[in-house]
Parts: structure tokens; sequence; C-alpha cells
């Protein structure tokens, strides 16, 4: 392999505690080193109880509950939250919980340049990297902003010991798509292929025992830890036609984000692999198979997630509408980015079956 000789690397200004129970015991102390006084929690539905209890640990510092995210930072869940921010007369946020909760905080950061904590309760990365996410008219808009990357992560994996099997799985594939795309990207570094073998290896070593031992909190800091290493690596890269897909699927369409990302992969992958070899070459390393697309594929299948997207709901008259979007509009991308091609992975991810690599 040779040595890379030109490439930009970019370090961002976040610091991470990573330690089971900093949900509660260091969320107040990272606030306090920011010089926050007023900070709205905000998280989903599901995930208030746990909110609820970094609010308390906040104390005085605590400036109200919010928690209403939801999936794909609906405009409409953004402009109320920011009212909310108002409201309260916060100056910051700390988002509790998925990516849906983290996007949501991370709108508020765009809208109001308020600084952000993150405390994940899922392997989804969000809060590693600086983009941002929000859905209006059924277009899922998406960009790159330092402003909403979080100033402090606090990495708790008690807080995914209740994060059921099948949620675990699929938030752990996403993961490993961050990881993926990374290695491919235009702007693809030496640090990212490291931490995106270890990150890829941890994961798919942690998502097995996870399945058989869903309280093993060795497993679960492994996972928190991959994920970590995998959002990272996207945080420093551009992003490629795996992410476009599920941005479409889940903004247009209404799919899921995790079980989308967990469908999607094994074949945007065995797309680009031709025209990734080295990429491929240290995901072979870090799964210990040749057939990398394959690997994937019957992970999720082993793990019993879901492996089509018309399980996702998503119709095969879907297809060639939603390929002809993704085509439509310039990213970067190792292969070209054809309609044709699009609609090849839209129906294969669609049927669920094998990928095939091109």
């Amino acid at each position: 392999m040779t040595f890379q000789e030109q490439f930009t690397y970019e370090t961002r200004p976040v610091r991470i505690v990573f330690r089971p129970g900093a949900a509660v015991t260091a969320t107040p102390g990272e606030a306090a080193r920011l010089g926050l006084r007023r900070l709205l929690v905000v998280c989903g539905s599901r995930g208030e109880r746990v909110a609820r209890t970094v609010a308390d640990a906040l104390g005085d510092r605590c400036a109200g509950l919010h928690a209403e995210a939801r999936m794909h930072v609906p405009v409409e869940d953004a402009d109320r939250a920011v009212e909310a921010v108002r409201a309260a007369g916060a100056d910051g946020c700390v988002a509790v919980g998925g990516g849906s909760a983290i996007g949501l905080g991370k709108a508020i950061a765009l809208r109001t340049q308020l600084p952000l904590i993150a405390v994940p309760s899922t392997y989804s990365g969000s809060e590693m990297t600086p983009v941002w996410g929000l859905t209006e008219h059924g277009t899922k808009r998406t960009g790159r902003d330092p402003v909403v990357q979080p100033r402090s992560v606090v990495y708790d994996p008690t807080l995914t010991l209740s994060l059921p099997v099948p949620l675990t799985v699929t938030s752990g594939i996403n993961a490993l798509a961050h990881a993926v795309e990374a290695l491919y990207a235009p702007d693809v570094s030496p640090l990212v292929p490291v931490m995106a073998e270890e990150g890829v290896r941890a994961m798919a070593e942690a998502l097995p025992r996870l399945a058989g031992d869903p309280e093993n909190l060795d497993a679960r800091s492994r996972a928190l830890y991959a994920a970590w290493l995998c959002g990272a690596c996207l945080g420093t890269t551009t992003m490629g036609l795996h992410h476009k897909l599920c941005h479409v699927l889940g903004g247009t369409y209404g799919l899921p984000h995790a079980e989308t990302h967990t469908v999607v992969l094994p074949y945007a992958l065995a797309h680009n692999a031709p025209a990734a070899p080295q990429a491929v070459t240290v995901l072979r390393r870090a799964l210990g198979a040749d057939d990398v697309p394959r690997a994937l594929w019957d992970l999720a299948g082993r793990l019993g997630a879901p492996r089509s997207l018309a399980q996702l709901g998503f119709t095969e008259a879907d297809v060639t509408p939603a390929a002809a979007r993704v085509a439509g509009e310039p990213y970067a991308n190792p292969r070209e980015v054809t309609a044709e091609g699009v609609r090849g992975v839209l129906l294969a991810a669609y049927e669920g079956g094998p990928p095939l690599t091109a």
C-alpha cells in the first residue's frame, strides 16, 4: 500500500468523556467548563426518562426539557425547538438520545449559534460530525457547519443497556456505514483508515455479543467506542452514494433511519467496491472476510436485522423515481453516479438478495 502524500485533515474542537455513569456525573461539569448556566435539554419522547435524569443532574443549570425530537428532523420541529430555547433564555443545549435528538440539537445550534453538548444513547455517531439535516416538504437537506459540532460529547455505556436488540444491531451497522464511506471519500487522510479499521472491527465483534447478551456492559462499551471512531471518520470526510441514498429514502419516503442504512450498505458498497480497492482492503482486514459486501449482508441477517427495502415499506414502483432523485444531485463518490447505476443499487436493496460486486 503506497503512502498518501497529499491530504488535508482538520481537528475539530470537541472534548470526549467516556465512562459508565458519565451522563449524570460528567454532564454538569462539562456545562460548567463551557461556562453555560441555562441549558435546554432536548430528547425524543422515548428517551424522556433518561433525559430527565440528566436534567436533574444539571440542577439549577437546567432551563427546561424539550422532548419533541423526531426522525429526520422535520423543519417545523426545529422551529418549535428554537422557540423553546428563546423562551427559556437558554445559553446552550444538551441533546440526550440517538440521532434524532442530536439532530434536533444541531438544528438549534445552526439557527442560534449556541453551544451543544451531546449525550448519545445509540450508536448513530452523529455527535462526532459537523453535519446537520432538516426535512421539509419531503426533501431532506443536509449541510456541514462547524457550529453544529457538539463542544462536548459524554459517552455513557450504561445509557445503551436498555437499547432493544433490533435497534442495537441496526444502529451499530449504521455506524459501520460511516466508516465505510469515509474510507473512499475524496478527502480521506492517513488517520481515517486507522480509525475506520479499528471501528469496524470493534463493532463487528460487539454486535453478535450484544445480540446474545444485551446487558453485557463490556460489549456495550466496545460498541459505543466503535461508534465514536466510525462517527469521527465521517466527521472529517465527505459523504458518498450510500448516505445520499439513505437521505432520500428517509426524507422523501419516510423509511426508518438506522434500518435503511443497514439494508442499503452492502449494496452501495458492492457498487462502489471496484472503484475503491484500498477501502476494500481495509475492510477485509477489519471483518476477516474476502467478500466484504456479503460479510455485511450476512452479519445483518445473522443478527435478525432487515435485509430488504421491501421489509421497510419501500415499493418497486418507488425505485426509478428515487434513483432519478439521487442521481440528479451532485456529490462525491468513487464511482460515477448515474440514474441507471443507482437504480440497480436500489432494486437490489429492494429485493434483498446477496449483494453482487459489479
